[in-house]
């Protein structure tokens, strides 16, 4: 696995932790954050167990829902 593939993976993972964590802090059920996004809740589960990625249009919902920047839900940096 190349370095790029690890970072990336990385990435992935912290994504998946973050979205758990913000939806934990908010209270939120994983029905309620699917609900608010338009989706099913199998996709928004799985978006938390990192075996999907959110689209574009949804990683901007989910940071107007989290009230937080674009970089914050990938990398975790300070709100």
């Amino acid at each position: 696995m190349s370095s790029m593939e690890r970072e990336n993976l990385r990435k992935f993972k912290t994504l998946a932790n973050n979205l758990k964590e913000l939806r934990k802090l908010y209270s939120y059920t994983q029905k309620e954050v699917a609900e608010k996004l338009g989706v099913a809740y199998q996709s928004y589960q799985a978006y938390e167990i990192g075996v999907a990625v959110p689209t574009l249009q949804n990683f901007i919902k989910l940071a107007e829902i989290y009230d937080v920047f674009l970089d914050y839900l990938i990398e975790k940096k300070d709100l």
